[in-house]
């Protein structure tokens, strides 16, 4: 069957993103490569310091702000509101976006802790936020410490630039909070890029949950995602990953039970690095050490220290992205990793290391309960 150029080109965007045009024309949204020379319905808006409202023609008209002092000469539209302060403790709204409508990009560049800054959606007038993570983790950034990403879902530059591109449709409104738990003031430099326009029937919003396990309490067994309920596809996992013990950690099984599965998953991968699209312990055959890397779709992107191998005490931080290949479910998912590794004599070793997650996944709302996030204490750790 032969495809016109049209036709491709949207089944490109459309599998590229839920917010996509499809092939008969029905929304205005567009997003993807395939369809960037054809024109749309959509209006684009953004929200930043200096457009707090995304309203149309209301951009740099900002009299008061953290810039006021440099533009004292210069006055309005040079730059008077580029950052906003977060109190200690305070929550602040960064976007309040009245839909139907998607956002497409976001950038921020978040001073203090990465961990006591905690960045939450909410979608069509929920009260429960559908996205609540530490924002480091949400960037693949959670160690607190910069490492470089670069990947089609999330890019991180320098000096401290996070920036996502997760597809993010709503219908009937947005809410994005950051909650400060720290003790000490944060400012924030934050933009948000959206559309306005027709969702499709079809689309589901974006969830991203956060969970953290000190000595894991089951052990060699660490818990990703549990309790979705409903329609949907897992699309993304961002891990850090504490060893406490001497050798290779990464042996350990990811498994995916959906749709009624009890004992047995229907996906079971074969080893911790293979899930992350790497092999044989992420080492450099040359180096002896570990080796960084980042893609489109997955990464080893940070290792601390970075010139050690197999100590107890280093730290790792890993990315997965299925954009190309989903993990699709009609009614429940459970996603588990085993912490799983290595010991002479050639047997497994099941461990009790640090571990923290973040799952990405679309469906359709309600979504079930979030857990408690951890308190500040054990989000910082040692």
């Amino acid at each position: 069957m032969k495809l016109n150029l049209l036709t491709l080109s949207a089944a490109l965007a459309l599998a590229a993103s839920p917010c996509a045009v499809r092939a008969d024309g029905s929304s205005g949204l567009t997003t993807g490569l395939g369809d960037l020379f054809r024109t749309s319905s959509a209006q684009s808006r953004s929200i930043s310091p200096e457009n707090l409202t995304g309203e149309k023609g209301r951009g740099g008209m900002a009299t008061e702000g953290t810039g006021k002092n440099a533009a004292r000469d210069l006055g309005q539209t040079w730059k008077v509101s580029p950052s906003v302060v977060i109190k200690a403790g305070a929550t602040f709204t960064l976007g309040e976006i009245k839909g139907p409508g998607c956002i497409q990009q976001i950038w921020m560049t978040p001073t203090g802790n990465w961990r006591t800054s905690i960045l939450r959606f909410y979608w069509d007038n929920e009260t429960e936020p559908s996205i609540e993570c530490p924002v480091g983790d949400f960037f693949a950034c959670g160690l607190g410490k910069y490492c470089q990403v670069n990947s089609l879902a999330v890019c991180v530059n320098p000096g401290s630039a996070f920036n996502c591109y997760w597809q993010m449709p709503f219908r009937k409104k947005a809410r994005i909070t950051m909650e400060n738990i720290d003790t000490r003031d944060m400012v924030l430099y934050y933009q948000v890029n959206y559309v306005l326009g027709r969702v499709p029937a079809d689309a589901a919003m974006l969830h991203a949950q956060f969970r953290q396990e000190r000595e894991l309490r089951q052990k060699a067994l660490y818990t990703i995602l549990d309790g979705v309920k409903g329609k949907g596809q897992f699309v993304g996992t961002y891990l850090t990953w504490g060893v406490r013990s001497p050798g290779w950690w990464g042996e350990g099984e990811i498994k995916f039970y959906m749709d009624g599965d009890k004992e047995f998953p229907t996906i079971c991968g074969t080893g911790t690095e293979d899930y992350f699209c790497g092999s044989y312990n992420f080492e450099n055959r040359d180096t002896r050490k570990y080796q960084t890397f980042s893609t489109p779709y997955a990464g080893l992107a940070q290792v601390l220290p970075p010139d050690r191998i197999y100590e107890v005490g280093q730290r790792f931080g890993l990315y997965r992205w299925h954009i190309t290949d989903p993990v699709r479910f009609d009614k429940d998912l459970r996603v588990t990793i085993q912490a799983l590794g290595w010991q002479d004599g050639g047997r497994y070793l099941q461990l009790n290391d640090d571990i923290s997650s973040v799952a990405f996944w679309y469906q359709k709302e309600p979504h079930a309960a979030f857990p408690t996030l951890p308190d500040r204490k054990t989000l910082v750790g040692p």
